[in-house]
């Protein structure tokens, strides 16, 4: 067998992108596919179907940015985890675990049924945590450093990753970016004008979009200001998050913002696809920050459109190596407003950074690049286990 792959995620997969697609590979590849995600509101369905693929998922209420508070919580999807895969254990070969927190019930798994697990670091875990006492982060990294030693193979999002597992030996290795399936947005700007014809007046103003997690650490309070003092400017902003509340009552008055909350994937990058310019500014005093080269890079590549970023972040290194945005001081809302300025009066350096992105995405980045280094990696890694 060793066709019949678990995918497991501390989130409801609703969305997550990178779940989703690397799903999507392998079924394409022949491989049957199942998702188990992490339902902390319980109200989600306990099962549904994602494009042919089962989504299954434990309801098990907890709270987003909760630290050290949340351990309670943790612990409860740990072991409602395990129970799961204990019961269904005929119903999967191998265990593809996202992140730290739902390696070690595959592990369990692994040791009690000889299940074969992968292990996908989407964040380092101990340098992902925000409310965690140092001693406590530091211990979940020796466990992790053991557990990259004792997985099948390990994935990871951004070669810079591996400074943060130096100290490991994993059995099998491989890069597999952050990067989006090809996608041509629904709403063009001329599909959006011939639906609010209204608002034309409104699209022919500089705009901006952010979606994604809604955390201070991103530099979304310093992203407000700006927009609160241009108020000429339009800013779209969407996304769910432990800062929600907070932010939510900063754009208060701002007739500038629209707040499009939660939305799936396709609406995020529909809504992205009607942007001058899209913006991803991480704090760089965060680890996993330093390390990071989040989806929305690769997303503004795909779509062809400049996007500013905080330097530090490893995005800086991407975005300066392929030309395709501008570099900003993370913290510093006159920095961030002055490569608005810049790209909102200069149509023609908007233009050569899209097209240097899109070149980028095609050559380098692509998710069909990505796709063949995931499949050939399982292909190698069931057939050496087979042999």
């Amino acid at each position: 067998m060793s066709n019949r792959i678990l995918i497991c995620r501390s989130n409801p997969i609703s969305p997550d992108p990178r779940v989703e697609k690397e799903a999507r590979s392998l079924v394409r590849a022949g491989y049957e596919v199942q998702l188990v995600g992490w339902d902390r509101t319980g109200v989600l369905p306990t099962t549904d179907d994602h494009q042919g693929i089962q989504c299954n998922r434990l309801q098990i209420k907890a709270k987003y940015a909760a630290g050290i508070m949340n351990l309670p919580a943790l612990l409860r999807w740990q072991w409602g985890l395990l129970k799961w895969l204990v019961v269904n254990r005929h119903n999967y070969d191998l265990v593809h675990a996202c992140d730290f927190d739902t390696v070690i019930p595959a592990l369990i798994c692994r040791s009690l049924f000889r299940k074969m697990v992968i292990y996908d670091i989407f964040d380092f875990y101990a340098d992902h945590l925000r409310a965690t006492p140092e001693w406590i982060k530091e211990i979940i990294r020796i466990i992790d450093y053991r557990v990259i030693n004792s997985v099948d193979g390990i994935i990871l999002v951004d070669d810079s990753r591996w400074q943060q597992i130096e100290k490991t030996h994993p059995k099998r290795s491989i890069v597999v970016y952050n990067s989006p399936e090809d996608f041509t947005p629904a709403k063009s700007r001329s599909a959006d004008n011939a639906r609010n014809k209204d608002r034309s007046q409104e699209d022919s103003h500089f705009r901006v979009v952010y979606v994604g997690l809604i955390q201070k650490e991103r530099g979304l309070i310093e992203l407000i200001s700006v927009f609160d003092r241009h108020p000429q400017w339009r800013l779209d902003m969407g996304g769910f998050g432990g800062d929600e509340t907070f932010i939510l009552e900063l754009l208060k008055g701002m007739t500038n913002v629209r707040w499009f909350g939660r939305i799936s994937y396709e609406e995020a990058l529909d809504l992205s696809g009607t942007a001058d310019v899209l913006v991803a500014t991480y704090d760089p005093a965060i680890p996993n920050h330093r390390y990071s080269s989040p989806n929305k890079v690769f997303e503004a590549m795909m779509l062809g459109k400049p996007i500013v970023v905080a330097e530090n972040t490893n995005m800086d290194r991407i975005i300066k190596e392929e030309e395709c945005g501008l570099v900003v001081t993370y913290g510093d809302p006159q920095s961030l407003e002055s490569a608005f300025v810049d790209l909102e009066n200069n149509l023609d350096l908007r233009k050569q950074l899209g097209v240097n992105a899109r070149k980028a995405y095609d050559q380098k980045y692509s998710w069909k690049i990505m796709e063949g280094k995931l499949i050939n990696f399982y292909s190698e890694l069931i057939s050496s286990i087979r042999t």
